[in-house]
């Protein structure tokens, strides 16, 4: 039977150790041609670097071949094909499927109709799972764990989806959580009821000085002007929070910056040189974390 991977929660605390492990593995090895004679589709409807980018290294480094599109114009979704007409015969072509959509609810819908296993490349503001793992583990290269985290998220938290998946795979793992954002962007409530429900604690302030000295990891996230409507609200907000290196003379010396790119002005460049910048190691432990993803999909490990 397929196994997909839409939202974070398709998988269980088990499975996410899995893939901390598989992770690991590939890290530690990586030349490992296990795809080979497999191929996997890439479907961006939605424009992306690293993500696109970090599953076709994964692929290649894997030995598979990858077909698909990063651009939608020259397909036949310009001409008025529906998703579902897409999918199905896209699944005959590929033995997995990675995508991207705008639209909420677009990849549990591809997974639906697909005959092959989808991955969620991001739908929307709704979630972003592949991201999250890889976030995973990242926290747990940095602190040597993933239990009793303390995270602080900074930013969109209205529309981000890497903080949504995030949110949901660290409560498996008793996390404290710290939301730092303007008002018109706070959490929403659906999420701070999830951790209610699960019994985890969470504080909210605007001010990011606030609770910063207290975090083991610190998320940062940028303003995406492409989720709002109304360009004065963007306009308004945008400059809300830049983190700079003398923001972060008092904090824990295991603390580490991460931030699923791309950034715009939220971190300082000159924050880049500081040991706690983590983020583009981050970047690279996608390309582990990815190869883990589609082997574990696929049944090859």
């Amino acid at each position: 039977m397929k196994k997909s991977l839409v939202s974070i929660q398709d998988f269980s605390k088990d499975e996410i150790l899995k893939i901390m492990e598989l992770a690991a593995h590939f890290e530690s090895n990586p030349d490992q041609r296990i795809l080979d004679g497999k191929v996997v589709a890439s479907l961006f409807f939605e424009p992306s670097t690293r993500t696109r980018l970090s599953f076709e290294s994964a692929v290649n480094r894997l030995g598979g071949k990858v077909i698909g599109f990063s651009d939608t114009s020259a397909t036949s979704v310009a001409k008025g094909e529906t998703l579902k007409d897409t999918i199905t015969v896209i699944s005959n072509y590929a033995d997995l499927i990675v995508m991207r959509h705008s639209i909420e609810g677009a990849a549990r819908y591809a997974s639906e109709v697909s005959n092959v296993p989808v991955i969620n490349a991001g739908d929307g503001s709704n979630q972003h799972p592949s991201q999250t793992l890889l976030d995973l583990y990242s926290i747990k290269k940095t602190q040597g764990k993933l239990d009793d985290i303390n995270i602080m998220m900074v930013g969109d938290l209205k529309y981000g989806r890497t903080v949504h998946s995030l949110l949901h795979a660290m409560s498996n793992f008793k996390a404290h959580f710290t939301f730092v954002s303007p008002l018109e962007l706070q959490m929403p409530t659906e999420h701070k009821l999830y951790l209610y429900e699960h019994g985890i604690d969470y504080y909210e302030t605007s001010d990011i000085m606030e609770r910063m000295n207290d975090a083991d990891i610190i998320y940062m996230t940028r303003i995406q002007r492409e989720r709002f409507l109304d360009p004065m609200e963007y306009e308004r907000v945008k400059n809300a929070y830049v983190l700079k290196n003398e923001m972060l003379g008092h904090t824990k010396d295991n603390m580490r910056i991460l931030h699923p790119l791309p950034r715009v002005n939220e971190i300082d460049a000159a924050v880049d040189k500081n040991p706690k910048a983590y983020y583009f190691q981050q970047t690279r432990n996608g390309v582990y974390t990815r190869m883990a993803i589609i082997a574990y999909l696929l049944g090859l490990k």
